[in-house]
Formats: C-alpha cells, sequence, structure tokens
C-alpha cells in the first residue's frame, strides 16, 4: 500500500540502514540476547552512519531529518527485534526532551555525543511505587546552592545500564498544590556522586534491551543540568507522551507484520495429512483475518503519522491506537504461536521469542487500561 509520507529518500534511507543492522545487528542478536545487553560498539557504529537522531539541527551533528526517518528507523530495527527498543526510545523518545528544553550550552554540550553514539540516553519516571500516576512520584531533589540533592529510586528504566545521560523525573516542590506542579526533570550524568545503577532487572522478553534500577542517595546534581524550568516537568512530559504512544504503535504494527510474515512462510512448508497446512480452511482463515486487521492498524497508525508530522493534537487517537494496535499484535503472536504447532514453543523459532517481546507493548509508554482511561476523559465522561 501507498504511503504518503514516505518519499523516495526515505526509502533509499530504509535500504541502507536495513543492509546495516542486516550486517552489523542480525549476526550479533542472538548473543546480545544471552549478555543481556546490545554492545556499545553497536551504539557507536550506528551513530556513525547517520541512524541515531537525524532530525536534531545541523549545528549539533544532525541533518534535519523529519519524523518519517524516525517511523522508518523504528520499523527496521523492530524487523531485527524488540530488544533494540533503547535505541528507539534514546532517538525519539529521550533526547527530543534534551532538543526542545534545554539550554543552548546544554545542547551544544549534550547532543552531538547522543548522535555520534558516545552518550547513552534514558528517562527514568517509573518508580518502584509509582508507575502510570506520574503526579505520584516521591523522587526528591531539594536545591542546596548551586546543587540539587536528589533521593529516591526509578524502576524499569530501558537503558538503564548503559545510559550516560538520564532524564530523571523528580519532586523539586513537595508541597505543591496539585502535586503535579511540583514536578521537575533533571539531567543526570554517569558517575555523578550518589547515583547507583543498583540491578540490572531479569526480564520475560525483550532480554538485550537492558532494563535498570536506579537509586539516588543524596546524589548531587548541579543546577545547571535542570532541564527547562523548575516545576515544568510534568507538562513537558505530557507534551511529549504523544510521540512516544504514537512510536509504540508504529513498533507493534511492524513487529505484527513480521510475525505474520514469518508464519505465512512457514505455512506454506509445513505438511500434515499430505498437504501443506497452508491448504487448510483453518488456516487460511486465520491468516486472512490478521491479514485485514493488520491493513486496518496500518492504515489507522500511518493516518496519525501523518497528522503528528503536521504538529496537529493526536492525543485522543493516539491513545486509540496505543491500546488497540499492542493488544492486536499480542493477539497475533498467540496465533501465529499456534499456527507453528509444537515448534512454536521451541527457541530456534523466531516467533518463540516475538511472542515473549510483545507482551510488553501494552503496558510501557502508560498501559492500555490508563490509555482507556484518557479517551473516557476525552469523550467528557
Amino acid at each position: 500500500m501507498s504511503r504518503r509520507f514516505l518519499k523516495e529518500e526515505h526509502e533509499i534511507f530504509r535500504r541502507s540502514l536495513r543492509k546495516f543492522l542486516e550486517k552489523n545487528a542480525s549476526p550479533n542478536y542472538e548473543k546480545w540476547e544471552q549478555d543481556k545487553l546490545v554492545s556499545r560498539d553497536f551504539w557507536e557504529k550506528m551513530g556513525d552512519n547517520g541512524f541515531l537522531c537525524p532530525w536534531v539541527d545541523e549545528k549539533y551533528g544532525g541533518v534535519n531529518a523529519d519524523f518519517g526517518y524516525s517511523v522508518v528507523i523504528n520499523e527496521e530495527l523492530e524487523r531485527i527485534g524488540s530488544g533494540l527498543v533503547g535505541i528507539n526510545n534514546h532517538n525519539d523518545i529521550v533526547v527530543p526532551y534534551l532538543n526542545s528544553f534545554g539550554s543552548e550550552e546544554q545542547k551544544e554540550r549534550w547532543l552531538p555525543r547522543c548522535l555520534n553514539g558516545d552518550a547513552i540516553t534514558a528517562i527514568a519516571m517509573t518508580e518502584p511505587g509509582s508507575g502510570s500516576d506520574l503526579a505520584g512520584i516521591r523522587t526528591t531533589a531539594k536545591r542546596d546552592g548551586d546543587y540539587y540533592i536528589v533521593n529516591g529510586a526509578k524502576t524499569f528504566i530501558t537503558s538503564g545500564v548503559h545510559a550516560d545521560l538520564v532524564v530523571l523525573v523528580c519532586r523539586t516542590d513537595p508541597a505543591a498544590q496539585p502535586a503535579h506542579k511540583g514536578i521537575s526533570l533533571l539531567v543526570v550524568e554517569d558517575g555523578t556522586a550518589g547515583f547507583t545503577k543498583s540491578k540490572q532487572l531479569s526480564k520475560l522478553g525483550q532480554h538485550c534491551s537492558d532494563t535498570a534500577e536506579l537509586v539516588f542517595e543524596d546524589a548531587i546534581v548541579p543546577v545547571s543540568n535542570l532541564l527547562g524550568e523548575e516545576g515544568k516537568g510534568f507538562y513537558y512530559l505530557m507534551e511529549k507522551l504523544q510521540q512516544e504512544r504514537l512510536l509504540v504503535a508504529v513498533g507493534a504494527v511492524a513487529v505484527s507484520e513480521r510475525m505474520f510474515e514469518i508464519t505465512k512462510d512457514y505455512v506454506k512448508q509445513r505438511t500434515a495429512f499430505g498437504k501443506s497446512i497452508s491448504q487448510f480452511q483453518n488456516t487460511q482463515f486465520k491468516l486472512a483475518e490478521m491479514a485485514t486487521e493488520l491493513q486496518i492498524a496500518r492504515v489507522f497508525v500511518d493516518d496519525l503519522i501523518e497528522n503528528h508530522m503536521q504538529k496537529k493534537d493526536v492525543v485522543t487517537q493516539v491513545s486509540m491506537a496505543k491500546w488497540w494496535v499492542t493488544d492486536l499484535t499480542k493477539k497475533i503472536a498467540s496465533q501465529c504461536l499456534q499456527l507453528h504447532g509444537g515448534y512454536g514453543y521451541m527457541e530456534e523459532y523466531e516467533i518463540a521469542r516475538r511472542f515473549r517481546d510483545v507482551q510488553a507493548t501494552s503496558i510501557y509508554a502508560g498501559t492500555n487500561e490508563i490509555m482507556k482511561s484518557i479517551i473516557a476523559k476525552k469523550l467528557e465522561l
């Protein structure tokens, strides 16, 4: 199908990226899964080839690429494996905070390193006792002269092990009412006194996406690392969540298409009762249903991409896409695994890994239940 927002230059970029990933990611992916970590060497190669944050302004090392390039990168990384989500997180979720709300001095200091792979970023929102309720965070940052003294803990932090720069969501005014007005964003650099990457978490899936707990015990962060204005952190987060959730939907469609593709190939090759299982009516109906739902998802998400690129407010529709497409992805994963039969349960088959990896999509970037609450609120219910 035609995708209006993608031009010939996007497809040239896609071919270049796919060739790069086939050479540098595919042969190493299994090892990264075992190591529970994507090598820093790969990040640096991504940077050297212009695949990290190409949308950034030329003065900081980018090429002012439009969001279509971000979509292409997201889709191609998903074709390799969802464990590369940390790169998408860096490219289009974390670094945009630095670019949009950072001072000129901060951008000159951090953005070039984010583009060349020298600095890997993470955003620290979730806490052991606070997930989707951002206004309920407890990590505090108390001003003391030219520094903030930070105390608290964060969990489920993507790229938490590798992170050189952490955008920390913290409470700078515990007495603020309503509570969200006391939230600010601080950039905490690796090596900061009192900042510890305490534990790498063992997950059900997305094994090579390093995920960690972060601990702050009287961590000393310079006031110059405040991102934007004090007390505006919650509003900055709300401004960026549309893109974050849209990217989850983009990735969910991409991985669903990949699962459909490998399953269609498998049922054509696998035989039972003297014929290909693709010739059985149940198989045909299941694939026909999946193909139809995928077409619906693709059209819906592509329309949202176009609207987002035109800077339209599509928070409600993105919330719809985030929950519906990720639920669809989990459904497709289950059906594709079933069509693989016993081999679907074997680790040597890609569908097993894909089945595990997609389970998180309905949880991160705001649970699907939170998405439905947002939609209900927009419906004035």
